[in-house]
């Protein structure tokens, strides 16, 4: 289960491409060749697990697909961002990106605190 978890976060790394006002030139041409670029091994695994769990192939995920995996159902309505009751593959990638975010911001936050130790 947390390698299906971590595959899903890891797919974010090229899959948020959109142009955002405000963003440098430079930084939205890098998105988009990253857009463009192979998919890496995780981003494959996190596509193919986001299959596996849509058991009725619809394209995303209900709280019934994701029953099973309490660490997912616990994520699912910060996930669900449109509060339609599903989980699209563009809602996992954001959540990733936030969670990754939290993620590393802990960790620093642990180093830290060891340092002063």
């Amino acid at each position: 289960m947390a390698g299906l978890l971590g595959g899903l976060v890891l797919l974010t790394a090229c899959g948020l491409s959109l142009a955002q006002p405000g963003v440098p030139e430079e930084a939205a041409a890098a998105a988009d060749a990253a857009a463009h670029a192979p998919l890496t091994k995780g981003e494959i695994k996190a596509r193919r697990d986001f299959q596996m769990l849509d058991f009725n192939k619809d394209g995303k995920l209900s709280r019934a697909e994701v029953a099973l995996f309490p660490r997912l159902a616990a994520a699912f309505d910060t996930a669900d961002t449109d509060k339609d009751g599903f989980v699209s593959f563009a809602e996992v990638e954001v959540f990733a990106v936030q969670y990754r975010a939290e993620r590393a911001a802990a960790k620093a936050a642990e180093q830290e605190a060891a340092g002063k130790k």
